[in-house]
């Protein structure tokens, strides 16, 4: 792999500047999702129950995903999907996809299914806000500008994923959705991911916060 930079300097060398920053970051990761994880748990309950009794199979989807310094990791998804959907189709998922149950167009559509990242978030595999996990089969099409936006703890929203909250949508109209996502997303989300990792701050996290609220 190549080696990483931020600002023509060494992202390791970077994020070291940036010490007090990423544990200010950290400890509000920890307190906002161990909050909301608690406030949550009822309605978890009964998402988990919808989820049950909609179709057949576990209640989280489990998928690899790179985390930081590019080391893989288990996200924690509610399942839209039926069971073994990665083994009837591809990864990326597309809008009126087949394999998506009747619980998981609702629970897609407000984003609902995301909501148990907040697990991998207090573990310390996420943040709040950060680069979105990808699924280790676009690593190869990374540049090693993007590969710095790897080196901080992915999160469960950032800019580029409020600006493509419809991609799912986009991709249902492109002829080939693995191509439209490698030439022209994947280089626009990285585009914003690398503006995030060289800026980030607490109070950009707050503002991205909000941000995905109203976009939602």
């Amino acid at each position: 792999m190549l080696r990483p930079t931020v600002n023509g300097i060494d992202a390791e060398t970077f994020l070291a500047q940036k010490k007090g920053t990423l544990f200010v970051k950290r400890v509000f990761d920890i307190l906002a999702s161990a909050i909301g994880l608690l406030l949550l748990l009822p309605f978890f309950l009964i998402i988990a129950l919808w989820i049950r009794i909609d179709s057949k199979g576990p209640i989280f989807f489990r998928q690899e995903r790179m985390g930081r310094r590019a080391e893989p990791f288990r996200i924690f998804k509610f399942r839209t999907m039926v069971n073994d959907a990665e083994r009837k189709g591809r990864q990326i998922t597309v809008e009126n996809d087949s394999r998506i149950t009747k619980a998981g167009q609702i629970l897609r559509k407000w984003k609902i299914d995301e909501l148990p990242q907040l697990i991998n978030v207090l573990i310390g595999d996420m943040s709040l806000v950060g680069p979105r996990p990808e699924v280790p089969k676009y690593l190869p099409y990374y540049t090693n500008e993007d590969l710095a936006t790897l080196w901080i703890r992915p999160g469960i929203t950032v800019a580029s994923s409020v600006l493509f909250r419809d991609e799912s949508e986009i991709l249902a109209k492109a002829k080939d959705p693995d191509r439209e996502y490698i030439e022209r997303i994947l280089p626009k989300k990285n585009a914003l991911n690398q503006e995030y990792v060289r800026e980030f701050s607490l109070l950009s996290d707050i503002k991205t916060i909000f941000k995905t609220f109203r976009a939602l």
